[in-house]
């Protein structure tokens, strides 16, 4: 029944000119036909309709009701509508699930139209490009990412409609495009049409627009016509054809979907991987960054350390925290700000100065859209009396960054005192509602709402006049919605009114009429309320237009703020979490002392046990054993999250922490079936490892954990002893995690090599984590304890424990009995030795075998 109905919905929206529909659904149909794939919402008086086929897609995404209107071209149509009220509301739930909306509203005047009433496309709402407040993730950036494939790298173009921040880059592959995508978390992507690329962004809206669009000859002169330059070289931007392509894809489609000029755009910032301290996707997930494993935002990083009091402060931290910078001299600025914030009482006083300062990056980017509401303007001039209060602050606080920041912190008495003038104390959320611009900032103005206010005194001294005039004591004036001001007498009294009264109405016992008098007051009070409103539109669009002048300086203001705010919200999480400033240094090297793992520990009902780190070119590579659940991965994961802190520019979880150089941070922990890929939990782990020898360099710190037990035990040991052996000879600073007790023996074959573990004592069965690294290796794994507390019941793990006897490796035999020195860390020479020494019925056929697969691992 359902596919009849939308076959005949087809059939009937086949007619090029839609000549056999109604009048209003041809011209609902010639603006579909504009935005075939979009949803229309077609303003009908107070309702958004939807018609068709988007009727139908909408009821279903929004749980409205779907019904019928009437019939065109011979067939009911398909309706559902949401009320214009509330329209935000259901926006904002279209573009969670990645839809785009045409909003097409009424611009002529119902009661002087002949056939439908004027409309037009005023505004395409898309996932990257809202700007609206209702629609927008308050504590992060809301970005519309264009990515174009060129012949030598892939180009980017990020822009963040809301606030005006405009990103270019190049990437060198695919890979590092995926990295790239996974940092930044689009919203919206738009690719070249043709085959879609497998950027790993799940769930992100994505649009393919015509490939002309991503042209660098068209890109570069939107660029050049967009910043009003003659050349792209004073942007910095020139020779990046890939990015520029992006960019232009970029431009076209905001201008498209907000159909005006974008005054707000800040001039494009080049970001170069070299840069930053480069975090592959695996690794970001890995640390539960912004997202937990689950895929939450809970016990996350960004969580713990976002205690910003602007949503502005909130948006740049988490900039500046997935994406870590690599200059000594800026991080060390940050690392000094955040001290002296911390030490001194000036970093709360900050703190409470900046709280009642608004949402100004965006409410900038609207005005400059000329999209602002009132609450909007007044928020802005409430914000902007907060900025005295900012200035004395930070004046002199000590650190070139403190000033810096403190310098572009500007007052703006002019603007403020406009802003005062104009706007009532509280306006309405809607300029359509009146009564936003206040009474003594136009003269118009006040006059008309004067008009409108004492009409009913002057009914009343019209009233007095026409009493004494005519005699007639029960004369009165009145009015009603029909039939306007009136004069009213009974039908007795009607021969007595002069000629200069014309009737108006008859009732069954009155007579109504008019004098030139009121019909003149009538004229002016009835239409004063129209006209008011029309002349407050008109100041406050006048208002818009003078703030445009001040946009640059208000928005380098509002950046500057946002930084602020986020040194200090690091200073508080210093204060409040016990961190401590890293030390950067030119050596190579990590050396931690007392290191936490932060999340961990804010999430712990016990005392975090600290941890030392060291990793040197004497020490590159650490093999790290321990029972699991001792805190092997947790040690790791600290090392990393230490790292990025301080490259972030926050103090640390550590008593101290020298830090030399780091280009990247590799992660190999944990892995689960990519089964959309088609991609097995062994498959994963390879392919991650593989990423990681092919870029790690003598300056990247690599987290390895369990790798090769997605195989088999033997190829297992054996990939994972190639692959620290790999590991060893690129340099890298590498934490390698394994229950392969023997590649302990690398110790003592490879230089740069050394072990530690962590320990734990068993008590009646059980097993008490003491989560304190040791130097050395573990001498065993304490899997049947662990096995036990994780609740495997007791005669399973007796019988596991008859199986390991069974299956002793027979060095380990050997050793026990003294007839040789070998153990499961034994050296391959004095392994040999201990099997040579053995007696036919002292190892079986099958320990013999299990013998060979070792020491051909081992050599």
């Amino acid at each position: 029944m359902v596919a009849r109905s939308i076959a005949k919905d087809e059939k009937s929206l086949n007619d090029p000119d839609f000549s056999n529909h109604t009048p209003v659904m041809r011209q609902y149909l010639s603006f579909k036909a504009q935005h075939p794939d979009l949803l229309l919402f077609y303003r009908m008086g107070d309702f958004y309709e939807l018609f068709y086929e988007d009727a139908r897609r909408a009821a279903r995404l929004l749980g409205i009701a779907l019904t019928t209107r009437g019939q065109s071209a011979g067939t009911p149509i398909p309706m559902a509508g949401v009320p214009a009220h509330a329209v935000d509301g259901y926006l904002a739930k279209l573009v969670r699930q990645g839809e785009s909306v045409v909003i097409c509203e009424q611009i002529g005047d119902p009661a002087a139209s002949r056939g439908p009433v004027e409309r037009q496309v005023t505004r395409i709402v898309t996932p990257g490009t809202v700007t609206d407040d209702a629609l927008l993730p308050a504590r992060r950036d809301n970005l519309l990412v264009a990515v174009n494939i060129h012949a030598r790298c892939v180009g980017l173009a990020t822009l963040d409609l809301a606030s005006g921040r405009f990103g270019l880059q190049e990437v060198e592959s695919e890979t590092a495009l995926i990295d790239e995508i996974e940092r930044l978390q689009p919203s919206e992507i738009l690719l070249a049409e043709g085959p879609d690329l497998p950027l790993g962004a799940s769930g992100v809206a994505r649009k393919f627009k015509p490939v002309w669009q991503f042209d660098t000859v068209a890109g570069r002169e939107a660029l050049m016509r967009q910043f009003g330059v003659a050349d792209l070289a004073g942007l910095g931007i020139d020779g990046l054809d890939a990015a520029i392509g992006a960019a232009g894809a970029v431009l076209a489609y905001a201008v498209e979907t907000q159909r005006t000029g974008l005054p707000h755009l800040l001039p494009p910032r080049v970001e170069t991987r070299d840069d930053t301290l480069v975090i592959d996707a695996a690794s970001r997930r890995n640390l539960e960054i912004e997202h937990s494993l689950a895929g939450r935002p809970e016990h996350t990083l960004l969580r713990l350390l976002d205690s910003a009091v602007t949503a502005m402060g909130s948006r740049c931290l988490r900039r500046w925290l997935t994406r870590p910078i690599r200059d000594p001299a800026a991080l060390r600025g940050r690392h000094q700000a955040v001290g002296t914030l911390r030490d001194c009482d000036r970093g709360q006083t900050l703190r409470e100065a900046l709280r009642p300062i608004g949402d100004l990056e965006r409410i900038l980017a609207r005005v400059g859209l000329r999209t602002a509401r009132p609450r909007d303007l007044a928020q802005l001039r409430d914000s902007l009396a907060q900025l005295p209060a900012v200035i004395g602050t930070l004046r002199g606080t000590d650190g070139p960054l403190l000033e810096s920041l403190a310098g572009r912190v500007r007052d703006f008495p002019g603007l403020r005192d406009l802003l005062t003038r104009a706007l009532v104390e509280s306006p309405p959320v809607y300029l359509r509602d009146g009564g936003v611009i206040a009474g003594g900032y136009d003269a118009q103005l006040d006059e008309l709402r004067t008009l409108g206010r004492d009409a009913g005194a002057m009914l009343g001294e019209i009233e007095a006049r026409e009493r004494a005039a005519t005699g007639i004591a029960s004369l009165k004036v009145g009015c009603n919605r029909v039939h306007g001001y009136f004069i009213e007498v009974s039908r007795v009294q009607s021969p007595r009114m002069p000629e200069r009264y014309h009737r108006r109405q008859t009732l069954k016992n009155a007579e109504r009429y008019i004098t030139p008098e009121l019909q003149e007051l009538e004229h002016k009070v009835l239409s004063a309320g129209d006209r008011a409103l029309a002349l407050e539109k008109t100041l406050y669009e006048d208002l818009l237009l003078q703030m445009q002048p001040q946009l640059p300086s208000l928005q380098d203001c509002a950046a500057a703020i946002a930084e602020i705010d986020t040194l200090a919200a690091f200073a508080e999480r210093a204060d409040a979490l016990g961190l401590n400033p890293p030390e950067l240094v030119s050596g190579p090297g990590i050396a931690i002392r007392a290191g936490r793992h932060p999340v961990v520990e804010s999430g712990a009902d016990e005392p975090f046990i600290a941890n030392d780190l060291d990793l040197s070119p004497e020490r590159r590579l650490l093999i790290v054993t321990g029972p699991n659940m001792g805190g092997k991965s947790t040690y790791m994961r600290q090392a990393a999250l230490i790292v990025l802190l301080a490259h972030a520019g926050s103090f640390v979880p550590a008593d101290s922490a020298r830090i030399g150089p780091v280009d990247r941070i590799f992660t190999r922990i944990g892995a689960a079936d990519d089964l959309a890929s088609g991609r097995s939990t062994f498959m994963v782990e390879m392919t991650e490892t593989a990423a990681i020898l092919r870029q790690a360099t003598p300056q990247s710190l690599v987290l390895v954990d369990e790798i090769g037990r997605g195989t088999s035990t033997y190829d297992g040991l054996a990939l994972a002893w190639a692959v620290a052996e790999a590991l060893a000879a690129t340099g890298a600073l590498t934490l390698f995690a394994t229950h392969y007790f023997e590649l302990t023996a690398l110790a003592g074959q490879s230089d740069g090599v050394a072990n530690i573990h962590f320990d734990a004592v068993e008590h009646h069965d059980r097993i008490v984590f003491l989560r304190t690294c040791k130097e050395g290796p573990t001498d065993r794994s304490y899997g049947l304890q662990v096995a036990l507390l994780a609740g495997v019941p007791a005669p399973v793990v007796d019988r596991a424990r008859q199986c390991l006897a069974d299956l002793e490796p027979a060095a380990v035999r050997v050793a026990d009995n003294g007839d040789a020195p070998g153990d499961l860390f034994t050296p391959p020479r004095q392994l040999i030795e201990a099997i040579g020494n053995l007696k036919p019925d002292e190892i079986s056929p099958r320990e013999a075998l299990e013998l060979l697969y070792r020491l051909r691992a081992m050599l």
